[in-house]
């Protein structure tokens, strides 16, 4: 069982506050920039920033469905989700570039072992690469 991880980047025009404060929004801003394959989004405590909790299904391909319970921290430029059912951590970046801000985010997670383990090392990346372009794009757009 190895560690199995997806990360993407976009630049904003928004500068860095603020680009971190909408990413840290799951009560307004979560909620419109999340794309088709997550269903059931719920917040559960808080709603901006340290502390929030959220909840939401997400479905990789039509066979594969994860429920997350993540817990939200925040450090300086880094909106951190810890999901309580799994090994899995999506950490989101900010920083300054040029007028605006540099996103990164990267998703992590204990694969599974043996031959199904290999597979998905190599094809939930690629999968999770382009649900991670999609939900940037719309995070631009709302900063827009």
């Amino acid at each position: 069982m190895g560690q199995v991880s997806a990360s993407s980047s976009i630049t904003v025009t928004a500068d860095p506050q603020r680009t971190l404060d909408a990413i840290a929004d799951y009560e307004t801003v979560r909620p419109r920039i999340l794309s088709e394959h997550y269903r059931d989004y719920r917040l559960v405590e808080g709603g901006k920033g340290e502390g929030t909790v959220a909840e939401w299904t997400l479905q990789a391909t039509q066979k594969r469905s994860r429920n997350v319970h993540a817990t939200i921290s925040v450090s300086d430029s880094v909106v951190t989700e810890r999901d309580s059912n799994s090994t899995l951590v999506t950490t989101w970046t900010v920083a300054p570039d040029g007028a605006g801000s540099r996103v990164d985010v990267e998703t992590a997670w204990q694969g599974a072992g043996g031959i199904g383990g290999i597979f998905e090392g190599i094809f939930a990346p690629l999968g999770l690469k382009k649900i991670q372009a999609e939900v940037l794009g719309n995070l631009q757009r709302e900063l827009a």
